[in-house]
Formats: C-alpha cells, sequence, structure tokens
C-alpha cells in the first residue's frame, strides 16, 4: 500500500473502568503493528460502562454488590480476566480499587488529550491508574497529574475540570453510542462501516483492517 494512501479510520467505543477495554486496546496496538504499512487513525470515543453511577462516584464494594451481587461473586470473574490482562502484557490489581468512578470527566481529559494527539496517551494512563495502580478517579488532583503527564497544562485542566465544559457534549455522544445499538464494549467501527465486538485477538482486528484498506485504496476504486 502506498504510504500516501488515506488512514483508515478506527473509532474505539470503550470506557476506562472497562478491564476488557484495557485488554482490546492492547490488543488493538497489536494488530496495528501486524500491519505497518496501512496508516491508522485511531479515534476513541465515549461510552459508559455504568451511567448510573453518580458524579462523585461510589464505594467499590457497593458497586460490586449491585452488579454481581457481591464482591466475592465478582473475585472468580476477575481473576480470569486479570490473566488475560497479563498475557497481553497489562497488570489488573484485582481488589486493590476502593472508589467506583463515574467516568465522564476521564473522557473529557481523552478528548482534550486527543486534540493534541495524545488520546491514546491518556487513554492508557487512566486506565493504568485505575487497574494497575488502584487509583480513585474520581479525585480531581489524579486526573490533573495524568493530564500534565500526557502534555497537557495542569492548571488549564484544574480549570476545565472545575468547569462544565464539554460535559453535555460526552454525555450526549454516549447516549448515542447506546442508542444506535452499541451495548458491549470494547467496539471498534473501522472505515466508519465494519463493526467488531469484544477485545478480539489482534489477527483478526488486523484482517479487519486490512480488508478495509484493501477496499478503500485507490485501485479499488478503478
Amino acid at each position: 500500500m502506498s504510504a500516501s494512501a488515506q488512514p483508515v479510520s478506527i473509532d474505539v467505543f470503550s470506557d476506562v473502568v472497562c478491564p476488557w477495554c484495557f485488554i482490546g486496546k492492547r490488543r488493538l496496538e497489536k494488530a496495528i503493528a501486524l500491519k505497518p504499512e496501512i496508516p491508522v487513525e485511531v479515534r476513541y470515543q465515549p461510552y459508559f460502562l455504568n451511567p448510573w453511577i453518580p458524579r462523585e462516584g461510589i464505594e467499590r464494594d457497593d458497586y460490586l454488590t449491585r452488579k454481581f451481587g457481591s464482591p466475592q461473586k465478582y473475585e472468580q470473574i476477575a481473576q480470569r480476566v486479570a490473566a488475560a490482562a497479563a498475557e497481553e502484557g497489562l497488570t489488573y490489581n484485582v481488589g486493590s480499587l476502593n472508589r467506583q468512578p463515574n467516568t465522564i470527566d476521564c473522557h473529557r481529559l481523552i478528548q482534550w488529550a486527543q486534540t493534541i494527539g495524545r488520546g491514546a496517551q491518556m487513554k492508557q494512563r487512566l486506565m493504568e491508574l485505575y487497574f494497575t495502580e488502584g487509583a480513585d478517579l474520581t479525585d480531581r488532583e489524579v486526573l490533573v497529574q495524568a493530564a500534565a503527564s500526557c502534555g497537557l497544562d495542569a492548571a488549564q485542566v484544574r480549570d476545565l475540570l472545575a468547569s462544565e465544559q464539554d460535559v453535555e457534549e460526552i454525555a450526549k455522544a454516549a447516549e448515542a453510542a447506546s442508542s444506535a445499538g452499541i451495548q458491549g464494549v470494547p467496539f471498534f467501527i473501522i472505515g466508519g462501516k465494519y463493526g467488531v465486538s469484544g477485545a478480539q485477538a489482534p489477527e483478526h482486528l488486523a484482517a479487519a483492517i486490512e480488508q478495509v484498506a484493501r477496499e478503500t485504496s485507490p485501485a479499488a476504486a478503478e
């Protein structure tokens, strides 16, 4: 494929508190690496895994009880997910979390970071804070420091987080994704037309990327 080919767009619908999204992001990166000749443009789109959680978040045990019946019932599920994460070189420290956040502020950070080409870096940092370090993503200073580590201005981000900047826009985008039928994440829309659901193997994602690239190449249009 020519280096001047139009990049293949990959819209990723996911949430930073979704463990399979954590794994799916790494698998997408591996898929992209399998096809270095195909330029891609990855865009992270907002999705709320738990839209019912209030802005201030709730206690983690309360969340696990409401969603799974009890923290103990989640433990076995979490261990299987942690093993899958470890296979991708990721660390999911099960049991390290004390608070379940509402993620709208995290999605705001990702959107702001995408304007300077750091969306993927911001997404990764937030996921590592949550799954690996057990950080409280309802703590505004945790978010400010995460943003600063990804190249955003800390003081500006602090002011923006204290405002309602982009809150309505992100909420509407997440709601639109659900209304469009996206009920499970991660969900990838490749080339604006092919949907891939779940944290699929890198080879599967790479094949989808290659198919879209082939169909949209100048030669295919002749």
